[in-house]
């Protein structure tokens, strides 16, 4: 079976909630999405981070998970610091109401494919997330979970089919991703006591 690691990558967050504290949000959003990776079967879990975050990854992680330190909060610089792992995806931290089967359909491609990319749901710039077969192949281009879109990873694809687009899911990044938030979905504790604190409705 193929050695597989799903990382977390704790980049920075540009909005949060009115009345909510910036880095408090950030912590929340990130732990529920550790939380979730901790529940997923026949895969390691990992945090990545820049070394000016890596308390905020030690707050967080369950015993025994893997910390990586990273130049930049890019999945490139993550894939460049895995050893000894046959397939990798890195998720955006900033999605705590994420289905568990969002990152097996992110994983499943690469039985066939090189890449897969899972886009933000709704549209607009940014990714979700990207999984390869490690080594990354020499082709793929930097990117930024913030920025990219699956055009960007295919750009310098041998085939377009070579990079698999798979199911999507909302980043919380505005307004409309907060109201987006179903409260009758299991999970996102962290989130939800947060915006609970504030005063908002969850």
């Amino acid at each position: 079976m193929a050695r597989r690691v799903v990382v977390a990558l704790l980049g920075p967050v540009s909005w949060s909630p009115p009345g909510v504290d910036r880095a408090e949000w950030r912590a929340a959003l990130a732990e529920d999405v550790i939380d979730l990776f901790a529940t997923l079967n026949e895969v390691e879990v990992a945090v990545a981070v820049t070394p000016a975050d890596r308390a905020l990854a030690d707050a967080l992680v369950w015993p025994g998970t893997a910390v990586y330190e990273v130049a930049e909060p890019t999945p490139n610089a993550v894939f460049a610091a895995l050893d000894g792992y046959d397939q990798a995806a890195v998720l955006s931290a900033d999605v705590p109401d994420l289905p568990a089967l969002t990152v097996g359909k992110l994983l499943r491609p690469l039985t066939t494919r090189s890449v897969a990319v899972a886009p933000v749901e709704g549209g607009g710039p940014g990714l979700l997330g990207v999984a390869v077969r490690l080594p990354v192949p020499e082709w793929l281009p930097p990117l930024d979970l913030d920025t990219a879109t699956p055009a960007d990873a295919r750009a310098g694809a041998p085939a377009p089919g070579d990079v698999a687009v798979t199911a999507g899911w909302r980043r919380q990044r505005g307004p409309a991703d907060l109201a987006a938030l179903d409260p009758a979905f299991e999970g996102w504790e962290a989130t939800r006591a947060l915006l609970s604190g504030s005063g908002r409705p969850t």
